[in-house]
């Protein structure tokens, strides 16, 4: 069967290494709602297709199925992969680091990221989306100010920051 925990440690791997075009592939081939995108699909996996399930069944009859969904540990390295290994962000102490890594069709996304009664929105400009796979970080600016590290110094002080970062 496909055990979820092991696939995503997996595409974690790959972000690792560089090859962040796999590890896109594999967090579509894990992601629940495309197991639940069809009738057919749903009537397959029999699970919530918005709950990360911690299985899928490989043997007859119940090839496709969910298993373990709500109380599994899967949902939470699927989160990490997401977050910090695909698009790239990473709390740590009171720094927030950037290095986003979206997929090779996306132009640009935003997330509005909360830090206590302060909000990031952070948008990501890939500027040769469709033509080739996304580079490192080109700019980064917050509030306008271009930083020359790419991580924002977290403050609480109840205001929303702009971050507009393009990339190679």
């Amino acid at each position: 069967g496909h055990y979820t925990h092991a696939a995503v440690w997996t595409a974690m791997a790959f972000a690792a290494l560089g090859d962040h075009a796999r590890a896109w592939e594999l967090f579509g081939l894990i992601n629940p709602v495309n197991h639940g995108n069809t009738p057919e699909a749903i009537a397959t996996y029999r699970v919530e297709p918005y709950v990360v399930a911690a299985d899928i069944c490989t043997a007859a009859p119940h090839i496709g199925r969910g298993g373990w969904t709500w109380y599994t540990g899967s949902a939470s390295w699927m989160y990490r992969l997401l977050v910090e290994s695909l698009l790239g962000m990473e709390r740590v102490g009171t720094a927030l680091t950037l290095a986003p890594h979206p997929p090779r069709d996306w132009p640009s996304y935003t997330i509005r990221y909360r830090y206590y009664e302060t909000t990031y929105r952070i948008t990501v400009h890939h500027p040769g989306h469709g033509v080739r796979e996304p580079g490192p970080i080109r700019t980064m600016h917050v509030d306008g100010v271009e930083q020359t590290e790419h991580m924002i110094m977290l403050a609480d002080d109840h205001q929303e920051h702009v971050v507009e970062i393009e990339l190679d």
